[in-house]
């Protein structure tokens, strides 16, 4: 199973708030909760964004409430992977609950740069800078993860 798509980068200690706004927690509609998605942090977000595209950010990705909205504004907006150095861990728990693939790998969460074309091989964790040449090795998910994101449509 894999993805591919455009890098967008973000730093340290990216919040849940930033991913989505409380103000915007008063919907279930995910296309809503997508159309909001990272406006406080990176205005263009929706503009940019194609479906299959790449969220790569540094340490404690995704800290902050433990609401599920922001796993979900990220997928609904067409993402297909958040790679980062770290992840709050209910933020980690919240996505694997709702299908979103996420890798921690340290190395590519540091050298991978905006804009970057990105693919991410899910079953050997090997994530590759296209635009670079570089590869890089994540923790693959076991097979139970891989088959979760299958049936949630992911791939």
């Amino acid at each position: 199973m894999e993805a591919k798509g455009t890098v967008h980068k973000y730093g340290d200690n990216v919040d849940t708030d930033v991913i989505i706004p409380a103000r915007y927690l008063n919907t279930s509609s995910h296309s809503e909760l997508a159309s909001h998605c990272m406006e406080d942090i990176d205005i263009d977000f929706t503009k940019k964004v194609k479906p299959g595209d790449i969220i790569v950010a540094e340490k404690n990705f995704g800290c902050g409430s433990s609401r599920e909205h922001a796993p979900i504004a990220i997928k609904a907006s067409g993402i297909s992977c958040v790679i980062a150095a770290t992840f709050a861990r209910i933020f980690y728990r919240n996505a694997i609950n709702i299908g979103l693939p996420i890798l921690e790998c340290e190395a590519a969460s540091n050298e991978i740069k905006a804009g970057d074309e990105v693919s991410v091989n899910f079953d050997t964790g090997v994530i590759t800078d296209i635009t670079t040449g570089k590869t890089y090795q994540a923790e693959p998910f076991p097979p139970l993860h891989s088959e979760h994101y299958c049936r949630r449509g992911t791939y």
